[in-house]
């Protein structure tokens, strides 16, 4: 099953300018999430969709700014693939989804070239670009998340956090206000998550291990409505992005952990679309 969703939660140099450490709050909790302080996730996207029903712009998934103008996020938001970039609309800077909305016109779509729906996430390379029409002015509230080096690994058990909007348990919605939730995640080494999903470490293309990135807990996790939101986690100060919401079996469950496609494993493919940012 899919994560259509959004979820909030709790040092290296980069090629983008550093990300500062957002300052002290709350440290749990989008299943187990807590609300956000303004500015401490200045990259968070929603991403919407419009419906004929609702006569509105209606969040479908979560996304990053990388860079004034483009948009990380995941490849399956944009199924069916026939859907085009004036479908979309992109919000910024903002910490609960209907309030003072000032949204975004998209310019393009980009899927990674090797992500197959019919192959569903699971197979990989779910992962997708979204070009701006217009750059966005940064700002406090409004500013790109730092991407990885190709080359940095993440141990397992490294503390991280994911954010978004999505639903706070299974097929449990996140209450009005809407509030932008975050929650602090424990990585999950790849051999651990074939034993939690499939009962083997041994299971042949269950995870693709230089493309998947498992992360979460009991009670702790990412869920529906979250799908491309940013994984991110602290070296040195500095937070970068090393998954995106992906995938899952339940939401919180202590068997099954969320499934982020690894940022390291594209970033030489962002790069062919994404432009390096000048040093501050």
């Amino acid at each position: 099953m899919l994560w259509l969703l959004i979820l909030t939660l709790p040092c290296l140099g980069g090629s983008l300018p550093m990300t500062p450490a957002p300052g002290p709050g709350h440290e749990v909790g989008i299943v187990g999430g807590c609300d956000v302080s303004a500015r401490r996730y200045p990259w968070q996207v929603s991403l919407r969709l419009y419906h004929m029903g609702h006569c509105w712009w209606l969040h479908e998934c979560g996304g990053s700014l990388i860079h004034p103008q483009w948009v990380l996020t995941a490849a399956h938001c944009f199924e069916p693939g026939n859907l085009e970039a004036c479908t979309f609309r992109v919000q910024l800077g903002q910490l609960k989804p209907r309030a003072n909305d000032q949204l975004l016109k998209v310019a393009q779509i980009i899927r990674h070239p090797k992500f197959n729906v019919r192959l569903s996430a699971k197979r990989g390379a779910d992962i997708a670009l979204m070009k701006l029409m217009t750059p966005v002015v940064l700002s406090k509230q409004v500013n790109p998340v730092t991407l990885p080096p190709a080359s940095l690994k993440v141990p397992e058990n490294k503390m991280c956090r994911v954010t978004g909007w999505g639903n706070i348990a299974d097929n449990l919605p996140l209450p009005w206000p809407y509030h932008l939730q975050e929650v602090e995640v424990p990585t999950v080494g790849n051999e651990l998550c074939d034993q939690r999903y499939w009962g083997s470490s041994n299971s042949s293309g269950q995870i693709n291990r230089e493309d998947m990135l498992c992360a979460g807990t009991e009670g702790w996790d990412s869920c529906q409505l979250d799908s491309g939101g940013p994984l991110v986690c602290l070296w040195n100060c500095t937070w970068f992005q090393v998954g995106v919401v992906n995938w899952g079996e339940l939401c919180g469950h202590r068997n099954y952990p969320g499934m982020y496609t690894r940022v390291t494993r594209y970033v030489s493919w962002i790069r062919q679309y994404v432009p390096l940012l000048p040093s501050p």
